[in-house]
């Protein structure tokens, strides 16, 4: 029997039965990569000796009557964590030869829990894009169609899950990062509730890794099956324990319903400044006749929802007041006409302390309405970005670039709107397969729920699974 493809939690069953062995499981799973993952390029660091050893550890443990909840399970690290021993770059040149000491915590975390560690899997420049190439390991190319993204920045882990090339994996998400290569790759990402899981040791090479209160984004589990997601979540879920001085473990209410006719969703497919294309808008329709059909009770309009223009104006202040720290930026003239995303991108790329502030205390207002409208739905459902996988498009100057709606160009850094709907007030979101484009490619949509009710779309997506299906593995040479 071939392993690779098969979910976690079916091979934490298999081992727990003595089906197979983690060693066989690590064997075929490196073997996999050393076949096919020169052309995918998602593993841009491979850690194969010592896997080999966890596993043989791992076994060990099992014949003695250990039992933990990955023990054994081959696994994917998003490059940007910490793993000792290992290079830790951001895909940043000056970076290469960056070697930490010590585990990030979330890294620690999965060895506790038993998983296998494969490698590290590729990023973009900084992870500052919707793709994952870089000048140290090259381009991450998408397993359905290799001239396309996997997504980024976690494109690397998402590509690795779609090939084959173990069960599970960690990423992070500030603009979308979980849950865009998820949708473009056909695969399962949840972007938890801000400061449910700790982060330290995800960090650029250049800072001390120390636990912080990040302003927006997140670490957070994808995988093949939406249980899985919940698995490993409950590995990762928990403050650091150096900020308590002890580990502990955050207890999440449980999701609100188990049946999906007991679900009210709130269904948007529609953005004020960015059109969805036909193939997504055709996802969204099935996820919501699915849900129909379910028995939910479904809504497409509520005077609940926040503003989507300011929802979309605030989250590109917070994203690029930030993301700017650590890149030198020139102030631009602008015409205070020009309320565009671009504009706003520009303003914010100076943006004054006072400025952040005020775009903070208006989150606050936005968060409220969101409280509000969770009183109401338990889950909104809608896209991720307005395309599936777009070609890979490399142009040194992003703000240059433009994405192709069904024929229109648009500003490329625009498609993060719907991403930002859920990371500017710190919403959990989880991404789950909606089916092909005409073109094959896979299509996603983001199941946004209560914050800290993370377990609430994370049930959501699997009663979906059952309904519509999941995970589909890419046929041998749809890679084109």
């Amino acid at each position: 029997m071939e392993w690779s493809f098969q979910s976690a939690e079916e091979l934490l069953a298999a081992l727990r039965a003595g089906a197979v062995t983690s060693v066989k499981l690590t064997d075929e799973a490196i073997a996999r990569i050393e076949r096919d993952d020169e052309v995918v390029n998602a593993i841009c660091v491979p850690d194969f000796d010592r896997a080999r050893t966890a596993a043989h550890r791992a076994d060990q443990a099992r014949a003695s009557g250990e039992d933990r909840p990955l023990l054994g399970v081959p696994v994917t690290v998003k490059e940007s964590y910490n793993v000792a021993g290992l290079p830790t770059t951001w895909g940043m040149p000056p970076h290469r030869d960056y070697v930490p000491a010590e585990d990030a915590v979330q890294v620690s975390r999965l060895k506790a829990a038993g998983a296998v560690v494969l490698g590290k899997t590729n990023v973009p420049l900084g992870l500052q894009d919707i793709q994952s190439f870089n000048e140290i390991y090259g381009t991450t190319s998408n397993p359905w169609d290799h001239g396309r993204t996997p997504g980024g920045s976690s494109g690397g882990s998402a590509a690795a899950l779609a090939s084959g090339f173990g069960a599970l994996s960690i990423g992070s998400d500030i603009a979308g990062s979980l849950r865009t290569p998820a949708h473009f790759c056909g695969v399962y990402a949840h972007k938890p509730t801000l400061g449910l899981a700790a982060g330290r040791g995800m960090v650029a090479p250049s800072e001390p890794a120390l636990p912080v209160d990040l302003d927006l984004a997140v670490v957070g589990p994808m995988a093949r099956s939406a249980r899985d997601l919940t698995l490993l979540l409950d590995v990762m879920a928990g403050p650091d324990p150096l900020t308590l001085g002890v580990a502990h473990r955050l207890a999440l209410p449980p999701a609100r319903h188990e049946r999906l006719g007991d679900f009210r969703v709130l269904v948007l497919e529609d953005h004020p400044l960015i059109p969805t294309g036909s193939a997504v808008r055709a996802g969204v329709h099935r996820v919501a006749a699915a849900l129909v059909d379910g028995g939910a009770r479904v809504e497409r309009h509520s005077p609940l929802l926040p503003d989507l223009t300011e929802a979309a104006t605030l989250y590109t202040q917070l994203l690029v007041s930030g993301s700017v720290v650590r890149f030198p930026v020139e102030s631009h003239e602008l015409s205070a006409d020009d309320q565009s995303l671009d504009a706003v991108r520009l303003r914010a790329m100076v943006c004054s302390h006072s400025d952040w502030i005020e775009a903070n205390n208006r989150r606050e207002v936005h968060r409220h309405g969101w409280r509000q409208l969770f009183a109401e739905f338990d889950v909104v459902v809608c896209p991720i970005t307005p395309t599936p996988a777009f070609p890979h498009d490399h142009d040194p100057n992003p703000l240059a670039r433009r994405i192709d709606i069904d024929g229109v160009e648009h500003p490329y850094f625009d498609q993060l709107v719907w991403a930002g709907l859920a990371t500017m007030p710190g919403l959990p979101a989880t991404a789950v397969p909606a089916g092909r484009s005409p073109e094959g490619l896979p299509v996603g949509v983001q199941l946004i729920g209560p914050m800290f009710e993370d377990r609430t779309p994370l049930r959501l997506a699997e009663l979906l699974e059952q309904r519509i299906g999941g995970f589909h593995a890419p046929e041998r040479g749809a890679g084109r």
